[in-house]
Formats: structure tokens, sequence, C-alpha cells
């Protein structure tokens, strides 16, 4: 079974352009959750441009699925799961002026960081994830590192899926079958919508979970939450 988690900043981001607290971003998780998302995912950037450091412990005291929260382990972000102790770190390499998380870690360089750090959030109980591309390399690394999952980029599958779908997948199967061999389970986020997650899904029996927020929360425009929540929940199914 695949969880879906539903990502929920785009739902701030509308918020924080008029102020206020319209949508109410905590009541929307609830009903994510009641509609049937089987996690809710978060990403506090520093600048708060849409969830909030408030919003992030606000949601904790109500998620009764999943709670992931994902961000660049700054002191900030290591702090938020420390108090907090989510199902779930995901660890991004994002810097404060990036737009959307749009790279992997190259675990080589940044070896010594992720150990050290991925070791501090498995003491308290935590579950980590490590944003990364399908290079079977740094998948091997962040094992080493000492992460439980790991977080395929899939901008490049989305982008290369309207042209060729076996060819867009073909680099990521190999890299998920090594990731598995070697202990990892496998989660998948960006830029997965309705027209490529039923393939993604179908071509990666391992996948445990994707973490959906722009396109989902897009389509919610449309369709209502509800449904969207169900037509994704629909695609996923094996």
């Amino acid at each position: 079974m695949t969880r879906l988690s539903v990502n929920i900043n785009k739902i701030a981001t509308i918020r924080n352009a008029r102020g206020g607290n319209m949508p109410n971003v905590v009541q929307f998780a609830i009903d994510c959750e009641r509609f049937g998302a089987q996690g809710i995912t978060v990403h506090p950037r520093p600048d708060e441009r849409h969830i909030t450091t408030e919003d992030t412990y606000a949601i904790a005291k109500i998620v009764k699925t999943e709670y992931n929260i994902e961000g660049y382990p700054d002191a900030r972000y290591m702090k938020l799961i420390s108090d907090i102790k989510p199902t779930q770190a995901t660890l991004v390499p994002d810097g404060p002026d990036v737009l959307t998380s749009n790279a992997g870690w190259d675990t080589e360089k940044h070896q010594a960081f992720l150990s050290e750090t991925l070791q501090e959030i498995s003491s308290i109980g935590v579950r980590t994830s490590v944003f990364i591309e399908p290079n079977k390399h740094w998948i091997e690394l962040a094992k080493k590192a000492g992460a439980d999952r790991i977080e395929l980029y899939t901008g490049p599958y989305a982008e290369a899926f309207t042209k060729d779908p076996n060819a867009a997948i073909a680099h990521y199967l190999d890299a998920i079958d090594f990731a598995v061999s070697i202990g990892l389970e496998i989660n998948a986020g960006h830029d997965l919508n309705q027209e490529n997650v039923r393939f993604f899904k179908q071509a990666v029996r391992q996948l445990d979970e994707v973490s959906i927020g722009h396109a989902l929360i897009s389509d919610a425009l449309y369709l209502g939450i509800e449904n969207t929540i169900q037509r994704y929940l629909y695609l996923l199914r094996d």
C-alpha cells in the first residue's frame, strides 16, 4: 500500500497572501485526513512564506495519521523535530533562497553532516527520510549515513513523462531496486500529479509514500478537496 501524504503548504500561501486565518490551515489538515489522506506534510521555511513555525506546532496537535516535516536541518528545523517528534523528518538540501525543492542531497559531499543529523533525529524516535535523486552511489551513502527512507526527487520523471513514460521511469527503477536491496524504504515527491502518479505507482511496487502538494491543491480548486483526495487514493491503489 502506498500512502498519500498531502502537502498543505499552498493553503498557507493563500492565507498569507491576505492575512488573517482564511483558509484555516489547521482545519484544512483535519479535513484532508477526514477525506482519506494518510498523512500530512509541511515544509516550514525560514522566511515563513507559507507554513509558519506556529502552524507547524498547531498541526502537530491534530494529526491522527502521519506527520511529515520537511526542511533543511538547521537549528530551527531541528528544534521543531525535537519538540514535536513527528512520524517522519524529511531532510532536503534547500537553502533559504530556494523557491521549491529542485534537487536532492549530494550525500558524498554532505556525508558527515547527514550522519550526525540523522543520528540525532533517530535518537528521539523519529523516522528519517533523505530527499535524493536516483543515483545509486548517493543512495548507498544515504543508507550509510543512517537514513530509514529516501524520498526520490521526481521532478525529472514528471518532465520526461509527457514524452516517453517508459524512458522517464527507467532510471528510477534501477535505483529503487538497489535502494530496497540495501534496506531502504521508498518515498517519492515533486511534480507528481493525476497524469503521472499512476504510472509511477504501477512501475514501483515498493513505493511506501508519495507527498503531493502543488498539483493536488491545484486540482482541488476545480474538483474540491474531498473528491481530489479520493482520486489520488484511487490512482495509488495496488
